[in-house]
Protein backbone atom coordinates (compact mmCIF):
# COMPACT_ATOMS: atom_id res chain seq x y z
CA UNK A 1 0.00 0.00 0.00
CA UNK A 2 1.43 3.37 -0.92
CA UNK A 3 1.59 5.81 1.91
CA UNK A 4 3.17 9.22 2.21
CA UNK A 5 5.07 8.11 5.30
CA UNK A 6 7.22 5.34 3.56
CA UNK A 7 10.83 7.46 3.69
CA UNK A 8 12.43 6.68 0.27
CA UNK A 9 15.90 6.83 0.22
CA UNK A 10 18.72 7.00 -2.67
CA UNK A 11 20.79 4.06 -4.22
CA UNK A 12 23.48 6.74 -2.58
CA UNK A 13 22.00 6.67 1.26
CA UNK A 14 21.57 2.63 0.52
CA UNK A 15 25.07 2.58 0.29
CA UNK A 16 26.00 4.33 2.81
CA UNK A 17 23.75 2.75 5.53
CA UNK A 18 24.42 -0.83 4.07
CA UNK A 19 28.40 -0.28 4.82
CA UNK A 20 27.90 1.15 7.86
CA UNK A 21 26.34 -1.36 9.20
CA UNK A 22 28.11 -4.37 7.23
CA UNK A 23 31.36 -2.95 6.09
CA UNK A 24 30.50 -4.00 2.43
CA UNK A 25 28.13 -3.15 -0.30
CA UNK A 26 25.55 -5.25 -1.64
CA UNK A 27 24.42 -6.66 -5.42
CA UNK A 28 20.61 -5.59 -5.34
CA UNK A 29 18.13 -4.44 -3.29
CA UNK A 30 14.73 -4.77 -4.14
CA UNK A 31 11.85 -3.04 -2.63
CA UNK A 32 9.28 -4.59 -0.59
CA UNK A 33 5.58 -3.42 -0.99
CA UNK A 34 3.35 -5.18 1.42
CA UNK A 35 4.09 -2.70 4.11
CA UNK A 36 1.56 -0.02 5.00
CA UNK A 37 3.84 2.34 7.01
CA UNK A 38 7.34 1.43 6.50
CA UNK A 39 10.19 1.30 3.94
CA UNK A 40 11.63 -1.88 3.21
CA UNK A 41 13.87 -3.79 1.42
CA UNK A 42 15.19 -7.26 0.58
CA UNK A 43 18.94 -6.85 0.35
CA UNK A 44 21.43 -9.20 -1.31
CA UNK A 45 25.33 -8.17 0.62
CA UNK A 46 28.05 -8.89 -0.85
CA UNK A 47 29.56 -11.92 1.09
CA UNK A 48 26.11 -13.67 0.00
CA UNK A 49 23.82 -13.64 3.05
CA UNK A 50 19.95 -11.41 2.07
CA UNK A 51 18.90 -9.11 5.01
CA UNK A 52 16.22 -7.04 5.21
CA UNK A 53 16.21 -3.19 5.84
CA UNK A 54 13.22 -1.55 7.41
CA UNK A 55 13.03 2.49 7.44
CA UNK A 56 10.70 4.69 9.73
CA UNK A 57 8.94 7.43 8.91
CA UNK A 58 11.03 10.68 9.02
CA UNK A 59 10.56 12.45 12.26
CA UNK A 60 8.48 15.63 10.13
CA UNK A 61 5.51 12.89 9.01
CA UNK A 62 2.93 13.34 11.79
CA UNK A 63 1.90 10.00 12.77
CA UNK A 64 -1.29 8.74 14.94
CA UNK A 65 0.30 8.64 19.17
CA UNK A 66 -0.21 4.93 18.68
CA UNK A 67 2.61 4.63 16.20
CA UNK A 68 4.82 6.95 17.95
CA UNK A 69 8.09 5.04 18.92
CA UNK A 70 6.96 2.30 17.23
CA UNK A 71 10.38 1.40 15.15
CA UNK A 72 12.14 1.31 18.93
CA UNK A 73 9.27 -1.01 19.96
CA UNK A 74 9.58 -3.40 17.44
CA UNK A 75 13.11 -3.52 18.05
CA UNK A 76 13.57 -4.22 21.37
CA UNK A 77 10.43 -6.65 21.41
CA UNK A 78 12.38 -8.65 18.56
CA UNK A 79 15.20 -8.62 20.52
CA UNK A 80 13.36 -9.55 23.93
CA UNK A 81 11.37 -12.48 22.17
CA UNK A 82 14.09 -13.58 20.19
CA UNK A 83 16.23 -14.36 23.30
CA UNK A 84 14.76 -17.62 23.25
CA UNK A 85 14.49 -20.08 19.97
CA UNK A 86 10.75 -21.14 20.45
CA UNK A 87 9.70 -18.20 18.73
CA UNK A 88 10.62 -18.04 14.89
CA UNK A 89 11.61 -14.37 14.93
CA UNK A 90 14.38 -12.63 12.93
CA UNK A 91 17.30 -11.66 14.61
CA UNK A 92 18.62 -7.67 14.63
CA UNK A 93 21.58 -7.03 12.65
CA UNK A 94 21.99 -3.37 14.03
CA UNK A 95 19.60 -0.59 14.94
CA UNK A 96 20.68 3.02 14.51
CA UNK A 97 17.86 5.44 15.81
CA UNK A 98 19.88 8.40 15.35
CA UNK A 99 19.28 10.00 11.89
CA UNK A 100 22.14 10.94 10.99
CA UNK A 101 23.20 9.04 7.77
CA UNK A 102 19.45 9.03 6.51
CA UNK A 103 16.61 11.39 8.09
CA UNK A 104 14.86 8.46 9.52
CA UNK A 105 15.18 5.80 12.14
CA UNK A 106 16.27 2.11 10.26
CA UNK A 107 17.22 -1.15 11.20
CA UNK A 108 18.41 -4.31 9.32
CA UNK A 109 17.50 -7.51 10.66
CA UNK A 110 17.41 -11.43 9.23
CA UNK A 111 16.04 -12.61 5.93
CA UNK A 112 12.97 -14.97 7.09
CA UNK A 113 12.30 -18.18 4.66
CA UNK A 114 8.93 -18.41 3.25
CA UNK A 115 5.73 -16.90 2.31
CA UNK A 116 3.23 -14.55 3.66
CA UNK A 117 0.09 -16.59 4.99
CA UNK A 118 -2.45 -14.07 3.11
CA UNK A 119 -0.76 -14.48 0.07
CA UNK A 120 -0.81 -18.87 0.21
CA UNK A 121 -3.93 -19.68 2.28
CA UNK A 122 -6.33 -20.09 -0.17
CA UNK A 123 -3.71 -22.46 -1.59
CA UNK A 124 -3.81 -24.44 1.21
CA UNK A 125 -5.19 -27.76 2.32
CA UNK A 126 -7.96 -27.66 5.07
CA UNK A 127 -5.38 -29.98 7.09
CA UNK A 128 -2.39 -27.66 6.57
CA UNK A 129 -4.66 -24.29 7.34
CA UNK A 130 -5.07 -26.54 11.22
CA UNK A 131 -1.82 -27.23 11.56
CA UNK A 132 -0.60 -23.89 11.20
CA UNK A 133 -3.56 -22.05 13.49
CA UNK A 134 -3.20 -24.28 15.94
CA UNK A 135 1.24 -23.76 15.90
CA UNK A 136 0.40 -19.99 15.78
CA UNK A 137 -1.89 -20.16 18.99
CA UNK A 138 1.01 -21.85 20.63
CA UNK A 139 3.31 -19.29 19.51
CA UNK A 140 0.52 -15.94 20.77
CA UNK A 141 0.56 -17.80 24.12
CA UNK A 142 4.17 -17.63 24.52
CA UNK A 143 4.45 -14.39 23.62
CA UNK A 144 1.74 -13.26 25.89
CA UNK A 145 3.42 -15.24 28.81
CA UNK A 146 5.65 -12.23 29.13
CA UNK A 147 4.34 -9.98 32.08
CA UNK A 148 4.88 -6.43 32.75
CA UNK A 149 4.53 -4.16 35.25
CA UNK A 150 2.13 -1.66 34.05
CA UNK A 151 -0.55 -1.30 31.44
CA UNK A 152 -0.02 0.69 28.14
CA UNK A 153 2.14 1.50 25.19
CA UNK A 154 5.08 -0.60 24.76
CA UNK A 155 8.07 2.53 24.32
CA UNK A 156 5.75 5.51 25.37
CA UNK A 157 6.59 5.33 29.37
CA UNK A 158 4.16 8.38 30.03
CA UNK A 159 0.85 6.59 28.98
CA UNK A 160 1.73 3.81 31.22
CA UNK A 161 -1.24 3.07 33.64
CA UNK A 162 -1.74 0.62 36.63
CA UNK A 163 -4.81 -0.90 35.50
CA UNK A 164 -5.97 -2.10 32.06
CA UNK A 165 -9.19 0.07 32.03
CA UNK A 166 -7.21 3.34 32.50
CA UNK A 167 -4.70 2.29 29.68
CA UNK A 168 -7.15 0.83 27.43
CA UNK A 169 -9.29 4.40 27.94
CA UNK A 170 -6.24 6.35 27.22
CA UNK A 171 -5.27 4.25 23.81
CA UNK A 172 -8.52 4.60 22.64
CA UNK A 173 -9.03 8.23 23.28
CA UNK A 174 -5.69 8.83 21.89
CA UNK A 175 -7.22 7.61 18.80
CA UNK A 176 -10.37 9.66 19.11
CA UNK A 177 -8.04 12.46 19.69
CA UNK A 178 -6.24 12.02 16.17
CA UNK A 179 -9.35 11.28 14.30
CA UNK A 180 -10.84 15.06 15.89
CA UNK A 181 -7.39 16.87 15.25
CA UNK A 182 -7.29 15.52 11.66
CA UNK A 183 -11.08 16.39 10.90
CA UNK A 184 -12.15 12.86 10.62
CA UNK A 185 -15.62 12.71 10.01
CA UNK A 186 -16.87 8.83 11.30
CA UNK A 187 -20.35 7.69 10.50
CA UNK A 188 -21.22 8.31 14.11
CA UNK A 189 -20.60 11.51 15.96
CA UNK A 190 -17.43 11.04 18.51
CA UNK A 191 -19.74 11.24 21.60
CA UNK A 192 -21.77 8.51 20.69
CA UNK A 193 -18.98 6.39 20.43
CA UNK A 194 -17.86 7.62 23.64
CA UNK A 195 -20.56 7.02 25.13
CA UNK A 196 -20.48 3.16 23.70
CA UNK A 197 -17.23 2.80 25.00
CA UNK A 198 -17.57 3.91 28.38
CA UNK A 199 -21.12 1.68 28.98
CA UNK A 200 -18.51 -1.01 28.31
CA UNK A 201 -15.86 -0.24 30.11
CA UNK A 202 -16.78 -1.93 33.31
CA UNK A 203 -15.71 -5.34 31.21
CA UNK A 204 -11.98 -4.14 31.56
CA UNK A 205 -12.36 -4.37 35.76
CA UNK A 206 -11.30 -8.28 35.70
CA UNK A 207 -8.30 -8.16 33.61
CA UNK A 208 -5.23 -7.62 36.32
CA UNK A 209 -2.08 -9.15 34.59
CA UNK A 210 -0.05 -6.83 32.26
CA UNK A 211 0.61 -9.47 29.18
CA UNK A 212 3.02 -8.34 26.43
CA UNK A 213 0.89 -8.11 23.18
CA UNK A 214 1.93 -8.28 19.57
CA UNK A 215 -1.40 -7.12 18.14
CA UNK A 216 0.11 -6.99 14.65
CA UNK A 217 -0.46 -11.17 14.26
CA UNK A 218 -2.11 -11.29 11.42
CA UNK A 219 -1.60 -13.37 8.04
CA UNK A 220 0.60 -10.70 6.39
CA UNK A 221 3.09 -11.35 9.39
CA UNK A 222 2.85 -15.06 9.97
CA UNK A 223 5.93 -16.70 6.92
CA UNK A 224 4.77 -20.35 6.10
CA UNK A 225 7.69 -22.37 4.46
CA UNK A 226 7.09 -26.13 3.77
CA UNK A 227 3.43 -26.18 5.61
CA UNK A 228 4.91 -24.96 8.92
CA UNK A 229 5.09 -21.57 10.33
CA UNK A 230 8.64 -20.24 9.48
CA UNK A 231 8.80 -16.48 10.67
CA UNK A 232 7.19 -13.97 12.51
CA UNK A 233 7.12 -10.63 12.19
CA UNK A 234 6.25 -6.63 12.73
CA UNK A 235 5.84 -6.17 16.49
CA UNK A 236 5.81 -2.60 16.05
CA UNK A 237 2.76 -1.67 17.94
CA UNK A 238 3.43 -4.38 20.92
CA UNK A 239 2.25 -2.84 24.19
CA UNK A 240 1.02 -4.48 27.74
CA UNK A 241 -2.38 -5.48 27.48
CA UNK A 242 -4.94 -8.08 27.59
CA UNK A 243 -4.18 -11.20 25.27
CA UNK A 244 -7.79 -11.66 24.59
CA UNK A 245 -7.12 -7.77 22.08
CA UNK A 246 -5.08 -10.31 19.57
CA UNK A 247 -5.74 -10.10 15.99
CA UNK A 248 -6.57 -13.74 15.93
CA UNK A 249 -8.97 -13.77 18.99
CA UNK A 250 -10.98 -11.20 16.81
CA UNK A 251 -13.74 -11.19 14.21
CA UNK A 252 -11.96 -11.04 11.35
CA UNK A 253 -9.69 -14.11 12.11
CA UNK A 254 -10.89 -16.22 15.24
CA UNK A 255 -10.34 -20.11 14.35
CA UNK A 256 -11.50 -22.97 16.65
CA UNK A 257 -8.06 -24.43 15.55
CA UNK A 258 -6.10 -21.26 16.81
CA UNK A 259 -7.84 -21.01 20.15
CA UNK A 260 -7.28 -24.87 20.41
CA UNK A 261 -3.54 -23.91 20.14
CA UNK A 262 -3.84 -21.09 22.96
CA UNK A 263 -5.58 -22.78 25.43
CA UNK A 264 -8.82 -20.14 25.90
CA UNK A 265 -11.54 -19.24 23.84
CA UNK A 266 -13.85 -15.77 24.13
CA UNK A 267 -17.21 -17.83 25.86
CA UNK A 268 -17.98 -15.11 28.92
CA UNK A 269 -20.19 -11.44 28.63
CA UNK A 270 -18.08 -9.91 29.90
CA UNK A 271 -15.11 -11.37 27.52
CA UNK A 272 -17.32 -10.70 24.39
CA UNK A 273 -18.09 -6.97 25.57
CA UNK A 274 -14.10 -6.51 25.77
CA UNK A 275 -13.87 -8.50 22.29
CA UNK A 276 -16.19 -5.75 21.04
CA UNK A 277 -14.64 -2.67 22.74
CA UNK A 278 -11.04 -4.28 21.03
CA UNK A 279 -12.41 -4.50 17.58
CA UNK A 280 -13.96 -1.03 17.78
CA UNK A 281 -10.63 0.24 18.79
CA UNK A 282 -8.85 -1.44 15.54
CA UNK A 283 -11.98 -0.53 13.21
CA UNK A 284 -11.10 3.24 14.56
CA UNK A 285 -6.96 3.09 13.80
CA UNK A 286 -8.84 1.52 10.28
CA UNK A 287 -10.74 4.68 9.36
CA UNK A 288 -8.65 7.72 10.87
CA UNK A 289 -4.91 6.03 9.37
CA UNK A 290 -6.06 6.79 6.58
CA UNK A 291 -5.84 10.46 6.78
CA UNK A 292 -2.86 10.84 8.45
CA UNK A 293 -0.95 8.66 5.55
CA UNK A 294 -3.00 9.90 2.75
CA UNK A 295 -4.19 6.79 1.00
CA UNK A 296 -5.24 6.65 -2.17
CA UNK A 297 -7.33 3.95 -2.71
CA UNK A 298 -10.97 5.03 -2.10
CA UNK A 299 -11.84 1.22 -2.13
CA UNK A 300 -9.75 0.61 0.77
CA UNK A 301 -10.94 3.73 2.20
CA UNK A 302 -14.67 2.94 1.72
CA UNK A 303 -14.00 -0.36 2.86
CA UNK A 304 -12.57 1.02 6.71
CA UNK A 305 -15.82 3.25 6.89
CA UNK A 306 -17.93 0.23 6.45
CA UNK A 307 -16.06 -1.98 8.51
CA UNK A 308 -15.97 0.81 11.45
CA UNK A 309 -20.24 0.47 11.20
CA UNK A 310 -20.27 -3.05 11.42
CA UNK A 311 -18.18 -3.08 14.92
CA UNK A 312 -19.87 -0.28 16.26
CA UNK A 313 -22.83 -1.98 15.79
CA UNK A 314 -22.31 -5.39 16.87
CA UNK A 315 -20.92 -3.00 20.55
CA UNK A 316 -24.03 -1.57 20.39
CA UNK A 317 -25.75 -4.75 20.34
CA UNK A 318 -23.74 -6.54 22.47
Amino acid sequence: MESVHKQKISEDQLKTIVSHAFNQSYEYAKELSDGWANMAYSILLDDGRTVVLKIAPSKDKLVMRCERNNMRTEVEVLMLVGQTERLPVPRIYTYDPSCSLIPSEYFFMEHIVGTPLKQIRSSLTPEELVGIELQLGIYSRWINSYQGTQFGYYHQENGWRDTWPEAFLMMIDDVLTDGKEAGVILPVSYSLIESEISRNMHALNEVTEACLVDWDLWDGNIFIHEGQISGIIDFERAFWGEPLIEYYFGRFARTEAFEQGYGRTVSTDLERRRRALYDLYFDLILVIECSYRKYENLEHIKWTYENFSVGFENLRNI
